[in-house]
């Protein structure tokens, strides 16, 4: 149904026509696509994270491993796996897999040794 509106212009009044309903379709599906990729993306950030995190755990949770083969090293090898491993702990903490407690926490322990 067409009903004028005052001067000039009709109005339409009632359901969308072809063309609305297409168009409303359109944005309704590109924003489920657009949400859809964001939820995923951010999950695969979380599953990284997370596995980033395990890893680092199960360095942590075996020292006994760690102790032989530093032996084995020079003194010049022992000091840049430190330094390798102070830049895991920042970018961990940075990535907000570690606190800022738990970073130094391990900080200190690393350098105590």
């Amino acid at each position: 149904m067409i009903r004028r509106a005052g001067i000039g212009r009709p109005v339409r009044v009632g359901r969308p026509g072809l063309i609305g309903t297409a168009a409303r379709t359109a944005v309704v599906a590109g924003t489920a696509t657009s949400v859809a990729g964001a939820v995923s993306r951010r999950q695969e950030s979380r599953a990284a994270e997370q596995q980033q995190y395990a890893q680092y755990q199960q360095q942590q949770s075996d020292p006994q491993q760690q102790v032989p083969q530093q032996a084995g090293q020079p003194v010049g090898s022992a000091e840049d796996d430190r330094l390798a491993r102070l830049q895991q702990l920042g970018q961990l903490r940075d990535q907000g897999v570690l606190s800022e407690q738990e970073f130094e926490a391990e900080k200190s322990r690393l350098l105590s040794s």
